[in-house]
This record gives structure tokens, C-alpha cells and sequence, in this order.
């Protein structure tokens, strides 16, 4: 099979087609379709987004549901932007803004998330890190980087989709690895892109957000090749910007919806936060940092928090009144709107939940421009002012009203519990020399294939290779069967079969 001659269209072995998409559209459709098909896409199904669908008794969204918000607001905001000419002459010029591309993107984007929501990430790192010796740790965004570029084992058939290099680069809302990936770090950069910048506690770990392990660093060179000398090294694609716009569109506005529906967000609580703001707000600016955090939990000083934050970290487009209208809109919307009467489950209910949802995608797609110069911390694709400042203030409403909660902390906490025992019972199995041929096949295949990406005079290569193994294998857990897989090993479970092993 021939190189195509577009370079954005080039795929990582130029196989043969192996998706129904494949035969009849053109890569871009193509690589769609091998997502979509994929196993490691149905999964998703089966992983929490905020809250787990089992113990909120309702339909709240999963990492797939999610997904395909995502792809539907990212397609939504390419098709419009190529449709005017100014941007899209200027988005031909940056590397190109294909719909097809972008909604590919946004299905891929959370392939390696891993059980239990944004908390299995940060505890997944953390055992990766100190518990496992691995100097990448973990990351969702380079995990699903790395199941779409997985190469080899053994030389056998490719584990990846092959996707082309246009989607992997839209893929890479970080396109940086931890620690060494372009030279200069862009961590180095001051301010460092969103992401970039290492957790102040530790400043040796590298990026708190990256988009690609060293494994996978020469896929991600291929990937961002056509885009050379169009962008910065550490800058998205147009196509990835769009992805990450979408992103945090979706979480902004459907995370809401999720915590309306469950009883989470009440009205009193919220109206009280945004309107003590607005009565003090003048008193609360005026007020020392230390005053402020001495508040504590009095209505009005969060928000002002988040003010002052937003000032500090991105200066180059915090405004106060973009913030105070964002915050009277939001109160307008959500306060007086979505959560004026409890949600009952009934078609009138559902139909108002799904009018308040449409009205935020289509005041923010409308509102999303092109510039040819970003600031660091931007894209080339973003929201206008006016609209960045209502997704900020969404997000608040979800981290003070629904992360912050103690009932979530008490779950979540037992979940990391999980998630660490999981893993040292992996870890024990694999060192158990009569266990060897009983070993999962899935783990198995995933030993054989970090072995076989690590340098044969790596330092304890073989741990290592272990380690990364058990990493990838826990990652592509549902959360039900993370906890199946631990009942078994723990002798809790009364079923022989389970569907633990099976991705």
C-alpha cells in the first residue's frame, strides 16, 4: 500500500484496511470508524466520568457518553469555522481544521482513562511513580496516546488503530513528554502552556499534564512532522485546540446536568455562593489574601478565590467584567433557571435539562474565534472573552458544589484504596514463579510488550517492563471490573468466571 501524498493522512505502518469505514470513505472517516469499532472505545461505557452511574440510581454520563459530546461539539465548531472564509484561510495556513479529524480526536481523546474517573488517574501516577519506578508515571492523555500507537509485540501484527497523523496530533493537547520532549521543556517557559508547569511540591517529576510517554515519542514526532514550521513545537494543532475547546465545553455544561439530575446541586446553596459575591464584591476585592482564605467557607469568598486565581494564572484574558457578567449570567441560567424546581424525572424535566444544555453549546460554538498569534497558555482555537469566563464559572459550580463534598471524598477514597491493593496484588502475582503460565493473557502480552520497548541495558529492565505492564492493564479496566478483578484476587469472590480478564 502506497504513502498517501497528503502527510496529515500518513499512518504509522500503512497497513491494509481493517475497518468497514476503511473500504468505502476517505482516513480521516477511516480512522473514525476503527475508534469507534474499537474495544478499547466500548469500554468507556464502563468507566465514571464525575459520578458513578451504579450509585446515583440514574443516567448520568460515562466516559462514552461523554465522548460523544465531545466529537459532536468539536465537529460542530470545525464545520462553522471552515465555513468562513477568513478563518478557514487561516486555519489552512496553520496546518488545516478538517471536521472529520477533529471528531476522530475527541472519540480518542479519553481511550486511557482509567476506572474511578480523574481520581484512578492521579493514584495510578502516584503507584507508577513511587510504588513501580516508572519515570513517566501515569497520565490519561499519553495512555490514550499510547493504546492508539502501541506498535508491536513480538513483530507480530500491529495492537494500535494506525491512525493517521493528522488525528494522533489532534490527539495531543499536550504535545510534550514529562520531562525532555521538545528541547527547551516547555515547562522551562514563563508562563508555561496550561499543563506544562511542574506541581510545585514536586518540581522534579516534570509536567503535571503531557501528552505522550518516551515509549511512544517517535509516533509523536511523525505525528506533529506535517505541522513543522507552521507551529511551535509545545503549541496544539488547530485540530487539537478544537478538541480541547470541546472538552471543556462538554465538561463544563453536561457535568452540570449530571449533578442537577442526582439532587447534587441544590438551589440554595449555589444562589447563595454568586449572589453574596455579587452584593460584597467590592468589599471581597478590596480584602488581603490571607483575610480571604480566613473566610474559609463564607458565601461569596470561593468565587472571589477563583477571581484572583484566574488573574494570577492567565492574566492575558481575565477581565472583571467579563467575570461579573459571566457570574450573573450563570446565576441567571442556572440559579433562576435549571435549578428553580427539582429534577423528577419527568418528560417536562428532562426536556427543560435538555433545552438549558442546548442553549450553553450553542452560545459557546458561536462564540469560539481563530487567532494567528495565541497567547502561551491559549490555542490558536478559543472562546471569546466573554464565553471563557462562563466556563470557569460553570466549573466552579461543579468543583465547590460537587468535588468538594465530603459523601464524594469518602467514596473516592475508597475507590484509591482499591485501585493501590489492585495493583500490589498484580505486582505480587507476577513475581510468583509458579504462576507464570496462569498469568492473564492480556498481562502477559503487555509484559512482553514494554520489554520490548525498553533498551536491554535498561536498569532493572525486567521490573520495569513488569511495572509498565500492570500500569497499561488496570488502565483498561471498567471500574466493575476493577473491583471484580480485586474480589477475586482477594478471595472475596463466591464466581469462578469473571469478566475481569476480558477487554
Amino acid at each position: 500500500m502506497e504513502a498517501p501524498a497528503d502527510p496529515r493522512a500518513r499512518r504509522l505502518f500503512g497497513g491494509s484496511a481493517r475497518a468497514l469505514g476503511d473500504l468505502a470513505a476517505g482516513p480521516f472517516r477511516a480512522d473514525r470508524d476503527r475508534i469507534v469499532g474499537s474495544p478499547f472505545f466500548a469500554r468507556l461505557n464502563g468507566v465514571t466520568q464525575v459520578i458513578s452511574p451504579g450509585g446515583s440510581g440514574l443516567l448520568v454520563h460515562n466516559r462514552l457518553t461523554h465522548s460523544l459530546k465531545v466529537a459532536q461539539v468539536a465537529r460542530a465548531i470545525a464545520e462553522r469555522l471552515m465555513a468562513d472564509p477568513a478563518y478557514r484561510d487561516l486555519l489552512d495556513k496553520l496546518g488545516g481544521c478538517d471536521p472529520e479529524v477533529v471528531e476522530a480526536a475527541a472519540l480518542a481523546h479519553d481511550l486511557g482513562h482509567p476506572p474511578f474517573g480523574h481520581l484512578g488517574e492521579r493514584v495510578l501516577d502516584r503507584l507508577a511513580r513511587q510504588r513501580l519506578g516508572l519515570a513517566d508515571g501515569f497520565e490519561g492523555n499519553a495512555q490514550s496516546y499510547r493504546i492508539v500507537t502501541s506498535t508491536e509485540i513480538r513483530g507480530a501484527a500491529t495492537t494500535g488503530l494506525d491512525l493517521t497523523a493528522a488525528v494522533r496530533a489532534a490527539m495531543l493537547k499536550y504535545p510534550w513528554t514529562r520531562l525532555d520532549h521538545p528541547d527547551p521543556h516547555p515547562r522551562h517557559l514563563d508562563p508555561a502552556p496550561r499543563g506544562a508547569a511542574a506541581p510545585p511540591e514536586d518540581p522534579e517529576s516534570g509536567s503535571v499534564k503531557f501528552g505522550a510517554y518516551r515509549t511512544e515519542l517517535d509516533d509523536l514526532r511523525q505525528a506533529r512532522e506535517p505541522f513543522a514550521g507552521r507551529i511551535p513545537d509545545w503549541q496544539q494543532t488547530p485540530e487539537a485546540s478544537v478538541m480541547d475547546t470541546a472538552d471543556d465545553i462538554a465538561y463544563a455544561i453536561h457535568d452540570v446536568e449530571d449533578f442537577y439530575r442526582v439532587g447534587v446541586l441544590q438551589q440554595g446553596a449555589v444562589a447563595a455562593e454568586l449572589m453574596a459575591w455579587q452584593r460584597e464584591c467590592g468589599h471581597l476585592r478590596s480584602i488581603t489574601a490571607s483575610a480571604l482564605e480566613a473566610a474559609g467557607r463564607r458565601p461569596g469568598a470561593a468565587i472571589e478565590r477563583l477571581r484572583r486565581q484566574l488573574h494570577r494564572k492567565d492574566g492575558w484574558i481575565a477581565d472583571d467584567e467579563a467575570f461579573a457578567a459571566a457570574v450573573e449570567h450563570v446565576r441567571e441560567e442556572l440559579v433562576e433557571g435549571l435549578l428553580a424546581l427539582p429534577f423528577d424525572g419527568s418528560i417536562e424535566a428532562e426536556q427543560y435539562v435538555a433545552r438549558f444544555s442546548a442553549r450553553w453549546s450553542t452560545r459557546f460554538v458561536d462564540a469560539i474565534t481563530v487567532t494567528p498569534e495565541p497567547h502561551v497558555r491559549s490555542g490558536y482555537v478559543l472562546l471569546a472573552k466573554a464565553q471563557w469566563h462562563e466556563v470557569q464559572v460553570l466549573k466552579f459550580v461543579h468543583h465547590r458544589f460537587v468535588l468538594a463534598r465530603p459523601d464524594l471524598a469518602l467514596h473516592q477514597r475508597g475507590q484509591a484504596r482499591l485501585l493501590g491493593t489492585l495493583v500490589e496484588a498484580l505486582w505480587e502475582w507476577l513475581l510468583d514463579p509458579d504462576e507464570e503460565s496462569r498469568l492473564p493473557r492480556r498481562l502477559h502480552d503487555l509484559v512482553e510488550l514494554a520489554e520490548a520497548e525498553l533498551h536491554p541495558r535498561t536498569p532493572d529492565r525486567i521490573g520495569r517492563a513488569r511495572g509498565r505492564a500492570i500500569v497499561d492493564f488496570v488502565a483498561q479496566l471498567t471500574d466493575g471490573q476493577a473491583v471484580a478483578m480485586l474480589d477475586a484476587l482477594s478471595g472475596r469472590s463466591g464466581a469462578l468466571w469473571t469478566d475481569a480478564f476480558v477487554l
